[in-house]
């Protein structure tokens, strides 16, 4: 099997220049998807099928439109496989279960006959059973609860933060402006020790958040069928996250019958693991929004299918659960000119090992966390209301996304942090940058951040502070507003931040 790969690859490299010189290059851009498609994407440590798929053909008859990429088949594209890691945990476990874990490769043709349906429990499919990850439903099970993720997905663990103090704890200064301003995915590579970042505010939001799921129900927390694993996965590395990076405050237990139980020292409480949704679990120890994005087999497309969401402003789960990716993310400006095809792309080809972050921002008067439809707060936005500019915050939604790798669900997590405008006269070069993207920020993207209805206190602050930053020697007198390079933060912003907390 491996010399009929080999040989197939030398054929391609043999008639290379024969394919460059005679066929346009948008035909061979649509071309290169297609052997994308079937080699470079083909998830490691399993076995290619030998039954043959004739290529899409592309014909001079049927062209394709210059102005759209061209046509990818996800339903062929499988997320990079983790099965090598499999023999890894299995060291950690007795004989019987490690038998069932040896991560060695398997049949293409059984993988994708055996894949677990969308809407599939797993805990109700047969052993050989594959997950998109190519992992079986007995491998899933003899790993139990609480694997070592880690070491499932090739993302350490945290170091443990020991000086960290809860009481008077802020979260890192994200500011997450760019100039020049245009619509993109703007991504960076996950800092692992800060997947999940606790503040101050950590008491009150949970209370918060719990108060919004009794009010609201299905409108910040629901799922659909087919999402078991997901739930649970994402649950067990949070928590697993928890306990390693704030140990002074969290712990893991088993405890007979039962079973493994969180003990939360900031709240005082615990929580028996097995007695509740893994989402609920979720929502009472964990400050973060998190929205699971399933792999739907019949396409290869990417569908919102389970979540917590308590931070969203304007919109909520059951406005966009059951979507596909491109639909929950609609009403972005430029989304589908120019990221829809990118977004769809690499959500099919995300490895568990790269975990990414970013942030959105907007302007907001005081704190709001969350906004349905009909909420008085949105009055707030329809006009400019006469506010003293203490009331001024500007809200960043810090975002991360990773692929799990058990379920291969996509998870995107973030939370809503707020930051009073005032603290940005003492942060250098945020006045003007700030200044400028409200000013001449795409309308169409300003408009749908919908700063204006506080742009009339903001703008006249930052124009007299950026005047005072020049004037003081802060900012050098002529600077043009660019992405700073010490973004998404400032220079100076470590020695300000741990001066503002104390540690």
């Amino acid at each position: 099997m491996k010399s009929h790969y080999v040989l197939a690859i030398a054929i391609s490299l043999l008639v290379g220049g024969i394919y460059l010189v005679i066929i346009p290059k948008r035909w061979r851009d649509a071309l290169n998807n297609q052997i994308s498609a079937r080699l470079h994407f083909l998830p490691r440590g399993r076995r290619t099928s030998s039954s043959k798929t004739p290529p899409r053909s592309i014909s001079p008859e049927k062209k394709l439109p210059s102005n759209e990429p061209p046509p990818v088949e996800y339903k062929n594209i499988f997320p990079p496989a983790q099965r090598e890691t499999l023999g890894k945990v299995a060291e950690r476990y007795p004989s019987p279960i490690k038998e069932k874990l040896l991560g060695g490769e398997i049949d293409d043709v059984e993988f994708r006959k055996n894949l677990i349906a969308f809407t599939a429990n797993y805990e109700d499919c047969g052993p050989s059973t594959y997950t998109p990850m190519g992992i079986s439903i007995a491998e899933v099970k003899a790993l139990g609860d609480f694997p070592d993720y880690a070491e499932l997905s090739g993302v350490p663990r945290p170091n443990p933060y020991k000086e960290f103090r809860i009481d008077t704890a802020i979260a890192r200064p994200y500011r997450p402006f760019r100039w020049a301003y245009h619509q993109t995915m703007s991504l960076n590579k996950l800092e692992s020790d800060w997947w999940l970042e606790l503040e101050k505010t950590y008491t009150v939001r949970i209370a918060q958040r719990k108060e919004l799921y009794a009010k609201h129900g299905k409108l910040v927390l629901d799922y659909l069928p087919g999402s078991e694993l997901a739930c649970k996965e994402i649950m067990e590395m949070a928590l697993q996250f928890l306990c390693a990076r704030y140990p002074q405050y969290f712990s893991l237990t088993q405890d007979g019958s039962r079973g493994y139980v969180f003990q939360n020292g900031i709240l005082k409480n615990e929580t028996v693991i097995n007695n509740m949704h893994p989402l609920l679990v979720l929502l009472e120890n964990v400050p973060e929004d998190f929205a699971c994005m399933l792999r739907n087999p019949e396409d290869g497309y990417y569908y919102f299918r389970a979540g917590i969401l308590c931070s969203a402003l304007g919109w909520n789960v059951s406005t966009k659960l059951g979507m596909q990716l491109k639909e929950v993310h609609a009403p972005i400006p430029d989304y589908k000119e120019k990221m829809e095809f990118s977004m769809d792309r690499y959500f099919s080809k995300l490895p568990t090992s790269r975990p990414i972050q970013r942030g959105s921002w907007g302007l907001e008067v005081d704190e709001p966390l969350f906004m349905p439809p009909g909420d008085p707060h949105e009055q707030l936005r329809l006009t400019q209301p006469a506010i003293p500019l203490s009331r001024v915050h500007l809200r960043v939604d810090w975002q991360t996304l990773r692929r799990l790798p058990l379920s291969g669900s996509i998870i995107f997590n973030f939370k809503a942090l707020f930051t009073p405008l005032t603290d940005f006269r003492t942060e250098p070069h945020i006045p003007a940058l700030l200044l400028k993207i409200l000013k001449e920020g795409k309308k169409e993207i300003m408009q749908y951040k919908n700063t204006w209805h506080v742009e009339h206190v903001a703008v006249p602050a930052l124009e007299e502070w950026k005047e005072e930053q020049v004037r003081e020697g802060v900012v050098e007198e002529g600077w043009e507003e660019r992405t700073l390079e010490e973004a998404p933060w400032f220079r100076g912003w470590e020695d300000m931040w741990h001066e503002r907390q104390g540690f």
